[in-house]
């Protein structure tokens, strides 16, 4: 469905969830309101969302009360994707997870995008540092200069094309 001209409450009400470049959280609220005001759901479901974020992030739940600001950036990052998933989300689209994050929180970023992927919701993921999303994509679009310069499953770029000469 071409979402261009459509209102974004719209888009949202059709399953979609954007964690957008640079996280975006509200900083000045705690993790917790953070993830509920993202919750389009009565009461239950949302207290069932909620368990599944903290189960998902172990983390958030540890800090739950503390303003967003005082999280280091990987947590900024598990706490823009759990307020994503509290939309219950068909799909979810991120760009640049790993953006400012060390080699270790971006691979845990990375593996948490596999378990999402996994759990039935499509994940579609912008990213520059392909080395993070590589083991989790399934088909991969190259982007160079604007312009899509291939299209395909990964496993045939992997072994056919020579992933190394489109980078």
């Amino acid at each position: 469905t071409d979402t261009t001209h459509m209102h974004p409450t719209e888009v949202s009400r059709m399953g979609v969830a954007h964690v957008p470049e640079g996280r975006r959280v509200f900083r000045g609220m705690t993790v917790e309101d953070n993830l509920l005001v993202s919750s389009r759901q009565r009461r239950p479901q949302t207290l069932d969302e909620l368990a599944s974020v903290y189960e998902l992030f172990p983390r958030l739940k540890e800090r739950y009360h503390q303003r967003a600001e005082s999280l280091s950036g990987g947590e900024q990052q598990m706490l823009a994707i759990g307020r994503a998933l509290m939309m219950r989300p068909n799909l979810i689209m991120l760009d640049e997870p790993s953006q400012g994050l060390s080699p270790a929180a971006a691979q845990s970023v990375a593996e948490t995008l596999k378990h999402i992927a996994r759990s039935g919701v499509t994940v579609i993921v912008v990213e520059q540092n392909v080395h993070v999303v590589l083991p989790i994509v399934s088909v991969a679009a190259i982007v160079s200069r604007g312009s899509v310069r291939l299209i395909d499953d990964i496993s045939v770029l992997r072994s056919a094309r020579g992933l190394a000469d489109l980078l």
